[in-house]
């Protein structure tokens, strides 16, 4: 059995949990009813609060603050939580707040790379596998899907969804959703292609790719409505998986997608 290393001037609340295995360094602070996943790495300084769940294999680096409260002004004392995925890395000053709204949480799926100074607000939804660069920062309920990217110093407004492998340029102020699969940039950010290297990186065939390029031209290139080219969309390519996704990102969009 695996023995947690944890330093004599780590400061660690009593009802706190810790895995076998973890590392914390000194200066680090673990709150009440936090509980930590085996073979996690807390180093120095670290401040790990409130009601946060992070899982197995994660490391947390100097600075960072996990699980303080919302600072959504309609916050007032509610019990909300934070769940952190697996093999997740958390670098130096990274902010992650608790939900606001009684029973809300703050997710960040499995293998996801959070960069220095990023902050993720309230009730905010991180997939698996996402990136973000150097002081990213994502506004309350904002969802990130699986494999997306978020470039540094880019901001995402309160609501915006970035779809399953997206790439949002560096500085891009985003204000829409951002489809899967596209790539953006600008402030504010506009689609401007396919994200092809990062789908390449993710294993999409040749092929596939050619779907999504076509599906790109009816809807960003084309002159149609949004309404028009989906349909268009989806009668030349339904039943392919990668489209269906696009599709059904389209059509639950409720701040609509960048243009």
């Amino acid at each position: 059995m695996s023995v947690s290393s944890i330093h004599p001037l780590a400061s660690i609340d009593p009802s706190a949990e810790l895995g076998e295995g973890v590392e914390v360094g000194p200066f680090t602070v673990i709150g009440p009813h936090v509980r930590i996943g085996a073979r996690s790495v807390l180093h120095p300084h670290a401040v790990i609060m409130g009601h946060t769940r992070i899982a197995e294999e994660c490391e947390v680096f100097p600075f960072a603050c996990v699980g303080m409260q919302s600072q959504d002004l309609k916050f007032h004392g509610e019990e909300t939580a934070i769940e952190v995925g697996a093999r997740t890395t958390i670098r130096e000053y990274v902010t992650i707040n608790g939900g606001t709204g009684e029973g809300s949480r703050t997710v960040v799926g499995e293998d996801c790379h959070l960069m220095t100074g990023c902050h993720i607000a309230h009730n905010v939804k991180v997939g698996n596998g996402v990136v973000l660069t150097n002081l990213a920062t994502l506004g309350g309920e904002v969802v990130v899907e699986d494999g997306a990217v978020v470039g540094g110093l880019s901001g995402v407004h309160q609501f915006c969804r970035i779809g399953r492998m997206a790439y949002v340029g560096a500085h891009s102020k985003v204000t829409q959703d951002i489809p899967p699969y596209m790539l953006c940039d600008g402030h504010p950010a506009v689609v401007r292609t396919i994200n092809k290297v990062g789908m390449q990186r993710r294993g999409i065939t040749s092929e596939t790719m050619i779907l999504i390029q076509r599906a790109f031209r009816l809807l960003y290139r084309s002159g149609l409505s949004v309404p028009s080219a989906t349909s268009k969309i989806e009668e030349q390519y339904a039943g392919i998986p990668e489209i269906e996704t696009l599709l059904d990102f389209i059509r639950a969009s409720s701040r609509g997608i960048s243009r």
